[in-house]
Formats: C-alpha cells, sequence, structure tokens
C-alpha cells in the first residue's frame, strides 16, 4: 500500500441543501484528493466523469508524474537518472519490487529471465498458424494469453509471491522472444531460439535481425538507445492499458489474462498507436513533396482537420520529460547509422520549423516521446506495425508492476457505476404489432 496522509481537511458538498462531509487524502507528493468511496451509500449520487480525467482510481507508490512541471518519476527516481544510470532490467525490478537490485539481485534476474525465455514447438505452431495479414499486437496478445496453457499452476489466485513472481519472470523472458517471432513470421524468416550469451536488448535484437547460423554483432548506440526506449515506457501511472491490467486483475484473473487484456489496450492508435501515426504523417508530407511549412500551417488552421502527429501531450503541459532523454537517442542512431531515408529528413525539417514556430511554443505543442520512437524505430528498419509491439516490451514491467500493487492491496473487484439514460420502462410488444 503507497504512503498517504489522513488529514483532518474535509470539503463539504451540499445536497438539496444537506451538507455531507468528505475527508481530503494528500499523497506524497501533495496531491489532494476528495474520497468519494463512501458518497452514494450516504447519498444515493455518483459522480460523472467521462474518461476518468477528474477520477482517481486508487493510490498508488509507484509512478509519479507533474504534468505542469514535466516530471516523470519511478519510485521515486527521476527518469532522467534511470535513463543515464541504468539499464531496462534494473528499471524493471525497480518497479515491480519497489526498490534497485543490488548486483546480486540483478544477476539473479538476469539469470531466471533467460531461463524462462525459451517457447515450445507448439507455440511456433500457434505463430505459423495467423494469417499473413494479421496485425502484430492481435498476435501478441493471443500469443501471451496461450502461454497460460503451458503454465495451468498460474491459474490459482490465491497462490504464494514466489510463484506469483515466477510468472512474472516467464512474461518477461517470453514477450521479446515472441515479439521477435512475430516481425520474423510477418517477413518470412525462420524463427530464432534466445541466444543466452547475450544481454537482454542484444538479445532481441538477434532474434529480430540475425541470419540462421551466421554471428550477429548489434551496434552499441541501437542497443543504448533501445535500452532508453523500454525505460521511458516502463510505467506512465494510470494509463489506459495499466487501468485496464487492473481492472482486469481485480477479479483475479490470471497475470497472463491480465498482460494480454494490456496488450489489446495499447493496440489502440489513441494509446500505443501514436509513434505509427507519427511515421505515416511523415511518409504523407514525404508523398506530398515534403514542404513542412505548408503542413505546419495545415495544423495551424482551425478549419482543416490535420492534426500534427508526435506533438503536445494530453498529461504533459510543459516539455515531455521523455521526450528530452530520447532525441539525444534518436540524434546519435541517426548519425552513427549514417542512415539516408528522406522520411527522417523531413522529421528533424519539422522538429526544427516547428520548435522555432510562435504557434507551438506559445501553446507549448512540443515533440514528445512518441516523435522520437517513431524514428528511432524507422532507423531501426522495424515496420510501423511493429511499432506498437516494442511499447509493450518495455510497458511489460510497469503493467507487472500494476498488477502485483493491486493484488497486494487486496483491491475490490473493479465496478464502475452509471448514469442510464435509456428508455424508462414500457410495455412489451408483440411481433405481429411491430
Amino acid at each position: 500500500m503507497s504512503k498517504i496522509a489522513e488529514l483532518n481537511e474535509t470539503v463539504e458538498l451540499k445536497i438539496n441543501g444537506e451538507a455531507h462531509v468528505l475527508p481530503v487524502v494528500v499523497g506524497t507528493e501533495n496531491e489532494h484528493g476528495i474520497d468519494i468511496s463512501k458518497l452514494r451509500g450516504g447519498t444515493s449520487y455518483i459522480t460523472l466523469d467521462p474518461g476518468f480525467k477528474n477520477t482517481g482510481s486508487t493510490k498508488s507508490a509507484i509512478t509519479f508524474l507533474n504534468g505542469e512541471k514535466g516530471v516523470l518519476r519511478y519510485r521515486g527516481y527521476a527518469i532522467e537518472d534511470l535513463a543515464a544510470k541504468a539499464c531496462f532490467l534494473e528499471v524493471a525490478y525497480l518497479s515491480i519490487h519497489g526498490e534497485l537490485p543490488t548486483a546480486a539481485q540483478l544477476k539473479n534476474l538476469e539469470d531466471r529471465v533467460k531461463a524462462e525465455s525459451d517457447l515450445s514447438d507448439s507455440m511456433a505452431a500457434m505463430m505459423d498458424s495467423f494469417p499473413d495479414e494479421s496485425h502484430p499486437m492481435g498476435m501478441l496478445a493471443a500469443t501471451v494469453v496461450a502461454l497460460s496453457g503451458y503454465h495451468a499452476d498460474a491459474m490459482d489466485p490465491y497462490r504464494s509471491d514466489e510463484d506469483k513472481e515466477k510468472t512474472m519472470i516467464q512474461l518477461m523472458g517470453k514477450l521479446p522472444v515472441l515479439s521477435a517471432w512475430i516481425y520474423r513470421k510477418k517477413i518470412g524468416k525462420p524463427y530464432l531460439a534466445p541466444n543466452k550469451d547475450l544481454g537482454y536488448i542484444e538479445n532481441f535484437l538477434y532474434m529480430m535481425y540475425a541470419e540462421e547460423g551466421q554471428p550477429y554483432t548489434p551496434d552499441e548506440a541501437v542497443v543504448e538507445a533501445l535500452d532508453n526506449l523500454l525505460i521511458l515506457h516502463v510505467d506512465h501511472e494510470q494509463n489506459c492499458s495499466a487501468s485496464t491490467v487492473r481492472i482486469v486483475g481485480s477479479s483475479h484473473a490470471n497475470l497472463f489474462a491480465s498482460i494480454a487484456a494490456g496488450v489489446t489496450a495499447l493496440w489502440g492508435p489513441l494509446h500505443g498507436g501514436a509513434n505509427q501515426r507519427v511515421i505515416e504523417m511523415l511518409e504523407s508530407i514525404k508523398a506530398d513533396g515534403g514542404d513542412t511549412d505548408k503542413w505546419l500551417n495545415k495544423a495551424k488552421d482551425k478549419e482543416d482537420p490535420f492534426r500534427l502527429m508526435g506533438f503536445g501531450h494530453r498529461v504533459y503541459k510543459n516539455f515531455d520529460p521523455r521526450a528530452r532523454i530520447i532525441k539525444k537517442s534518436a540524434d546519435k542512431v541517426l548519425t552513427g547509422l549514417g542512415i539516408q531515408d528522406p522520411v527522417l529528413d523531413i522529421a528533424k525539417g519539422l522538429e526544427e520549423a516547428a520548435l522555432s514556430d510562435e504557434y507551438f511554443a506559445k501553446r507549448k505543442l512540443y515533440p514528445n516521446v512518441d516523435f522520437y520512437s517513431g524514428i528511432i524505430y524507422r532507423a531501426l528498419g522495424i515496420p510501423t506495425d511493429m511499432f506498437t509491439v516494442m511499447f509493450a516490451i518495455g510497458r511489460l514491467p510497469g503493467w507487472i508492476a500494476q498488477w502485483k500493487e493491486m493484488r497486494d492491496d487486496g483491491a475490490p473487484i473493479g465496478r464502475p457505476r452509471q448514469i442510464y439514460v435509456g428508455h424508462t420502462e414500457r410495455p412489451f410488444v408483440a411481433m405481429e404489432n411491430r
């Protein structure tokens, strides 16, 4: 359970002249909230908040973000420090367990993840059974939930913490393999088994890009950039997919099913698909002749339906702190690989033009993490329909942490209310009279 202050401070809500006192709670970062958990029982009223923009569904000790100040922290550690000083598996351990691992704990995690990374021949056969036109996220969701069939013990919601952690390790080991196999299925290449002599990121790149029987050494700049990208995507508070994992898990659904639900939530273009839409936008600009000024003017025109993808953020009213970090990685990758790509040239031109344009600066429409991650994935040769799969690899430890916290806190099953606006009771109409 996260730390939270129970204050003497209250608020008074008047309904039809009758006062109802509601307690105020304050988080460790001085966030204030009104506790309405007993509102309906005392008044028969509920609150209505479409999209939950003003509603806290839980108390959490995993991630803190302040959109106005551009702050993001995992378990109290600034994202800037973690990206600069930690590796992805360190941050995964931190997110799930609440503290940074010692050297021995990190080595143990690395060894256990490698030991749980193998997939069966029947899983390969399942991968082969997908139609060629299948979307990678559909394939990922299906294969993640299929893993439950190989681990029947994970179905018991009351098993020990040690057994639950084993399932977490299995997912950390197998999800990158599933993702790499999905990519190779899509391009018609044979699947590669994990190379357990390689690190987590290096092994993933090996399974993606190596030729069977040939040595493979990934570029260090690529490894560093991908490690950074995954760290930046580990968690982002109560977003759509994290909340989905929690509400599915609140029914005591197993972790495989809960994570598969998170994958399907992430699939939506308003959530995990934003970086794919960035590249598609850049390709449209290129096809139109590459005039970035023209498209910036379209974005400013209120009568034009065009929207500039990869700029601004629903939560961050200032600069996205993740974007500052990943921009450096993007620059390093593009320089190091010496890639000549007109779409990436347009991206750089669009970035420079938008940052110097008063219209975007005044509205704080800065490039966000989706803008730069799309550029990096494009530079690595990853197809646009695989971008969200990459997002899922990074978000996995955050989903696990959210699921674990929800179960450890003994959260009740999620069951939102509604305001019914349909017909009042009416008589049944016989078929011959309709």
